[in-house]
This record gives C-alpha cells, sequence and structure tokens, in this order.
C-alpha cells in the first residue's frame, strides 16, 4: 500500500493519531444473515469469530502488520484475539449505540449510521468482503496472494468495492482500521499488543499515572525503561 498513502510501517507509525473517518450510508435493516444465532466460536481461544472469519482476521492482521525487524506479525501479538474479544463484548454488541432508527443517510461528523451492531458489521462485512474476492479472483481472502490482498484492502479503503447486498464497504473498512489499531496500541490486558510490541516500536511508556517529569527530561530522546501495562501496575 506504500504507493497509494497506505506503507503498512508508516501508517501504523502514525496511527495514534486516529484513522480518517469514512463516510457512512444507510443500508436496509439487518437481514436474516446479520440476525441469526451466531455461528459456534471457531476454536477454543476464539469466543465470537467462526473458521471462516478466523481465517480472514488472522490473514488481515498479519498482512497490515507483517513480521520485520520492529515487530512479529499480528497474530504473534495477538490482534486477532483483541478484535475477537472486542466482537464478543459490550461494544461487539452495541451496548452504547443508539438502535432505533431512524436510518438515514449522514454525513462523516454524524458518526456511526447504520442499524447493525459492530459484531453484526464485522460478520456482515467479512461475508461481503469474502464473496467479492471469489467473484474476482475464485477464491476467498485468506487464500489471495499479498499484491491481490493489498488490492482488495485499498478497494475498501477508497470505497471502489461495491458490495452486492448494499453494505456500505468504506464503513466496514473503517471498523476493521479501527480495530487493529486498537489490537496493536491498546494495553495487554484486553488481548493484544502482547508483549507490549505497539508501545516499544514507538516509545511509549504505557500506562503511566505521572509522566511530567519524564517528558521534561526525555524531550526528543529515547525513554530508557520498558513500558508499563496496567497489569504491572496492580
Amino acid at each position: 500500500m506504500a504507493d497509494q498513502g497506505f506503507g503498512r510501517r508508516d501508517f501504523l507509525k502514525t496511527a495514534v493519531v486516529g484513522a480518517a473517518a469514512a463516510t457512512t450510508t444507510a443500508i436496509p435493516a439487518p437481514g436474516a444473515q446479520a440476525q441469526q444465532a451466531a455461528p459456534a466460536p471457531a476454536a477454543q481461544g476464539y469466543e465470537f469469530l467462526n473458521l471462516d472469519e478466523v481465517a480472514f482476521v488472522e490473514a488481515l492482521v498479519d498482512h497490515m502488520v507483517p513480521a520485520d525487524e520492529l515487530t512479529p506479525k499480528g497474530t504473534d501479538i495477538g490482534i486477532n484475539i483483541y478484535i475477537d474479544r472486542a466482537l464478543a463484548g459490550a461494544w461487539g454488541k452495541g451496548e452504547r449505540l443508539y438502535m432505533q432508527g431512524p436510518w438515514k443517510p449522514g454525513v462523516p461528523s454524524q458518526g456511526y449510521q447504520l442499524p447493525l451492531t459492530p459484531a453484526q458489521l464485522y460478520r456482515a462485512g467479512i461475508a461481503a468482503t469474502n464473496a467479492h474476492c471469489r467473484k474476482t479472483y475464485g477464491k476467498m481472502f485468506d487464500r489471495l496472494d499479498e499484491q491481490q490482498r493489498e488490492e482488495v484492502l485499498l478497494g475498501l479503503s477508497t470505497g471502489k468495492i461495491k458490495f452486492d447486498d448494499g453494505l456500505p464497504a468504506r464503513v466496514f473498512w473503517s471498523t476493521l482500521y479501527q480495530t487493529v489499531m486498537e489490537g496493536m496500541f491498546s494495553d495487554p490486558i484486553y488481548g493484544g499488543n502482547r508483549d507490549k510490541a505497539g508501545w516499544r516500536m514507538i516509545g511509549f511508556p504505557g500506562a503511566l499515572a505521572m509522566h511530567h517529569d519524564n517528558v521534561e527530561k526525555y524531550r526528543g530522546k529515547k525513554f530508557p525503561n520498558d513500558p508499563l501495562s496496567i497489569a504491572d501496575m496492580s
């Protein structure tokens, strides 16, 4: 993605600024696929994702966070586990979202406008992306080569890909990006950022209650201490 502003290491280093907002559009009320009972988890260790979704998410996070001299790959950091836990929890269930409509097109400043919980959006988006991949490449996302995956992610982020069921691809991409970034940089207690790899990469000191003196002392210098997580301080 480097040629179009999505250099994988560059975007990780600047992700703390926040993901760009995606344009949202209303879609019809969730159909049977979105409302049916959730499939059984793929295996022990996953609470929400089913087998096809696990394959998608693991391929996604390993592509967006490849192993190199800066960090291990995404699955080794636990970004996939963070995403699964988030989808299985209160955020994924939309417990703090207003979910009674009306469902009309909104502008980006109005935020999320779909009649789907984040977990429903994730599940429907993965299915729609895999359908696009089968139609375009003859195989699902996790079976694509690196260049093909790159094409799909760029298509989602730019809105070039249009899902047949009307689900807005850019809204789905925005949620993917958000959760990958959270899994990379959130406290390890939530399942991602294993061994504080994301924090180490950007020199973040962690969950320090008082950091004023260090900000002045190490301004423009590398912070010498290991980052502290919530678990380290409990």
